[in-house]
């Protein structure tokens, strides 16, 4: 049995979890900075990181307080080291490491794309989790991130595809902007396309090459800008687009009906191609709902998903992958950096 320590700040999520033996969650504690970002539309790398430096202690204080431990409780402390913004990446490295040397337990470096893939094996009220089969697909969603990935065993990872441009999360937001709709664009997108029509705009899918596994979202973007310009036609130049509520709905639906119908074809296509047992989502654009049916639908073997709160940036998916690196003999040493590009494979 092992008790990890787990502390997350890649992006604008200060988040510190205690879990034991990478499954049982006693501690789960987010910090959002969303309603700070939402006056830009989006998140500011610099502000970011300046609210972990001010959110970390309290966290870390609070994840203690709740799950009822002391530090000598504690077996390691599993740190998000990257990818991410390199200054939010800096906060909670350094924390950890600072952890690491006043109590005297290992630290883990761990990636932040294979924390998303352990959220589904974190148990939740909501459904019984029964343990990872392999060989499985990973498809990780998120703002920044969109891989495809096949999971061989514990830390064993061959990546399968990924996007060539945009995340689809940042398509998610820039379209929610273009629309009106707020910051963060994901769930807003979703709220207006369940009482819009996803026929009424044909919206392009880019296929790319027959044989590749990649994705790309830059030119859905591009089509939901020219059809926003053309129903905003008539109206006062230079002013911001004057949809009305009728239109709007219907524009996310059949955005959110592209990029469902792209995710969730290529991740069937690699279950089938690399002989997979099970499929696991994660990363924030996996709490759509929609995206999910549609891969469920799709798929053949099994699809797992985390509950939404688990599917967005958290310390107990760190702690939940640093638990299977600490059982596997990983221990960083205290020269660990961050590597804010750092693939998962």
């Amino acid at each position: 049995m092992a008790l990890i320590l787990g502390i997350e700040t890649s992006c604008d999520e200060t988040a510190v979890a205690l879990v034991r033996d990478g499954r049982t969650v006693l501690a789960n504690v987010i910090a959002s900075q969303v309603a700070m970002h939402e006056q830009f539309g989006g998140v500011v790398p610099e502000q970011a990181s300046r609210e972990h430096v001010r959110a970390i202690v309290p966290a870390l204080d609070q994840a203690r307080a709740e799950a009822k431990v002391g530090w000598d409780d504690v077996d390691a402390i599993a740190v998000t080291h990257g990818p991410g913004l390199a200054g939010a990446l800096l906060v909670g490295v350094n924390v950890a490491k600072g952890l690491s040397f006043a109590i005297g337990k290992p630290l883990l470096g761990i990636n932040h794309l294979e924390g998303h893939v352990y959220a589904n094996w974190l148990e939740t009220l909501e459904q019984e989790v029964e343990d990872p089969r392999f060989p499985l697909v990973a498809m990780i969603v998120s703002g920044g991130h969109s891989d495809l990935v096949l999971m061989r065993g514990h830390g064993d990872y061959l990546r399968l595809g990924r996007t060539r441009d945009d995340a689809p999360g940042e398509a998610f937001d820039k379209t929610a902007r273009l629309l009106g709709l707020g910051f963060p664009g994901g769930p807003a997108i979703e709220r207006a396309a369940r009482e819009g029509d996803a026929k009424r705009f044909r919206l392009p899918r880019a296929w790319l090459e027959r044989d590749t596994l990649d994705v790309s979202f830059s030119g859905l973007k591009t089509a939901v800008l020219h059809q926003v310009r053309a129903l905003s036609r008539g109206q006062a130049a230079g002013g911001p687009p004057a949809l009305s509520s009728e239109d709007v709905n219907d524009v996310a639906a059949a955005f959110q009906d592209a990029v469902t119908d792209v995710l969730s074809a290529r991740v069937a296509e690699a279950a089938a191609r690399w002989g997979a047992v099970q499929v696991a989502l994660g990363g924030g654009v996996a709490a759509n709902q929609a995206l999910l049916e549609r891969v469920q639908a799709r798929c053949l073997v099994p699809v797992t998903c985390p509950p939404p709160r688990l599917c967005t940036d958290n310390g107990a998916m760190v702690a939940s992958a640093g638990f299977f690196r600490y059982r596997d003999g990983q221990r960083d040493v205290l020269d660990l950096d961050i590597l804010p590009s750092l693939p998962i494979a």
